[in-house]
């Protein structure tokens, strides 16, 4: 928890990071009415909000402190608190409880040591039959990223490998996208992404 909340906290309160263009896009080709979504690592609430005002009610989690509570207040200046609630836990010690139709994560990433593949799946249980499991992971690193030692990133079917899902689900999408990303101080540069959605058919 320590090192996302300095994190959080070295950050501008008024950042407002924009919400992942492939989980906008998976969204809108996959899903149909909204229904429950679960953002993994909510950070300041870009996907949160987005999934709101497309009709969603949205579980925002995050291991700080300070981004759950940037999530909350943007939520309630937005108008949109009936449809966001947070929750500060650490994944790699609890698991959200409910059933969701979509859960997301967004650059679930961490210096932390963690099992990330374990915490990835007992969310990825919570996904009920039909719903969608979206995880968007860098590929590459932007000049601003806390993770400027990472040179090696695994590719989108190597991660869903790890997850070891089982036969009740079925990959839509495993793919690379380049995107331009911006920083928390206005700067750009074109990043990679990794993209791995799956559906749960039962």
């Amino acid at each position: 928890m320590d090192f996302w909340e300095a994190h959080y906290t070295g950050m501008d309160a008024g950042w407002a990071p924009r919400p992942n263009a492939a989980l906008e896009r998976v969204v809108a080709l996959q899903t149909g009415t909204p229904g429950r979504a679960l953002d993994v690592g909510c950070g300041h609430g870009g996907d949160a909000l987005w999934l709101a005002g497309q009709g969603w009610h949205v579980t925002a989690v995050d291991v700080s402190p300070t981004a759950v509570g940037r999530t909350a207040a943007r939520a309630h200046e937005a108008g949109l608190s009936g449809l966001v609630s947070t929750i500060i836990t650490d994944l790699d010690q609890e698991t959200p409880e409910g059933a969701f139709d979509l859960v997301t994560a967004s650059y679930f990433h961490t210096p932390i040591q963690i099992d990330r593949a374990a915490a990835i799946r007992r969310v990825a249980n919570l996904v009920s039959p039909s719903g969608l499991l979206v995880i968007v992971d860098h590929a590459s690193v932007a000049p601003w990223s806390w993770n400027q030692d990472q040179q090696v990133f695994p590719a989108p079917e190597q991660t869903l490998a790890t997850l070891q899902l089982d036969d009740t689900w079925t990959p839509i999408e495993t793919a690379v996208s380049s995107r331009t990303a911006t920083g928390p101080a206005g700067e750009t540069a074109t990043v990679l992404d990794n993209i791995i959605a799956v559906r749960r058919t039962a």
